[in-house]
């Protein structure tokens, strides 16, 4: 369900964009571990026999959570091959093993809120009608944090979360996310969080929410 949610496939299981309303390009290569298996997928425009050596190489790769895959070296040596390697991406994937807390100090974001996110996240305006459902925390008549649904399919949504950094450190990323999740289960769709090993706010976020890691992604673009 996560990687469904994260891209867009063709029929021969292939990458072929972010799945997001607004497109976005894939890495070449993916790989998901848990500790009861793995899954890996390839860019729709990756050669054949690249794709075939990689996944040999995936299926003794074992199942862990914690640190990077033992043949990341390997992979971007077979990649290289193909092209530069230019950009690697390791991180935590989580899920909501308890149900999230109702968080009444939040509010769900809507096309007539749009003005709440112009002082410091007009970004997301754009996203309102396509990243649902999106909570945000009011201070001063303005979202100061907001959570959204960045990635969404009929069983799984990815969290997106932003925080102004005024705010920071004062628990609304925590309040947004929670809130956001709720709103997720209640589609009857479960709520996804993920993010970098180098973001280590995001993951105290996760702690602080309770949150059960499931997996970890690696991707080489």
């Amino acid at each position: 369900m996560h990687v469904q949610a994260l891209y867009v496939h063709d029929d021969q299981s292939r990458l072929i964009s972010i799945n997001d309303w607004n497109g976005g390009s894939v890495p070449r290569f993916f790989l998901g571990r848990t500790d009861q298996g793995s899954i890996c997928r390839f860019r729709s425009d990756l050669p054949h026999e690249i794709c075939e050596e990689l996944t040999t190489l995936c299926k003794t790769e074992p199942y862990r959570l914690s640190g990077p895959p033992i043949h990341e070296h390997e992979y971007q040596r077979i990649l290289s091959r193909h092209g530069p390697v230019d950009h690697l991406w390791n991180g935590p994937a989580y899920w909501f093993s308890q149900t999230p807390t109702v968080v009444n100090t939040t509010t769900a974001i809507k096309a007539h809120d749009a003005f709440l996110l112009e002082q410091g996240l007009k970004d997301w305006i754009p996203d309102i009608p396509h990243q649902q459902p999106m909570s945000a925390m009011i201070v001063d008549d303005k979202a100061v944090a907001i959570c959204a649904s960045v990635r969404i399919t009929n069983t799984a949504h990815e969290a997106g979360v932003e925080t102004l950094e005024s705010h920071q450190k004062q628990g609304f990323a925590v309040s947004v996310v929670s809130a956001w999740a709720h709103a997720v289960q209640e589609m009857g769709a479960l709520p996804l969080y993920s993010t970098s090993n180098e973001n280590m706010a995001s993951q105290k976020v996760a702690a602080r929410l309770g949150l059960s890691k499931f997996g970890a992604d690696f991707h080489i673009t």
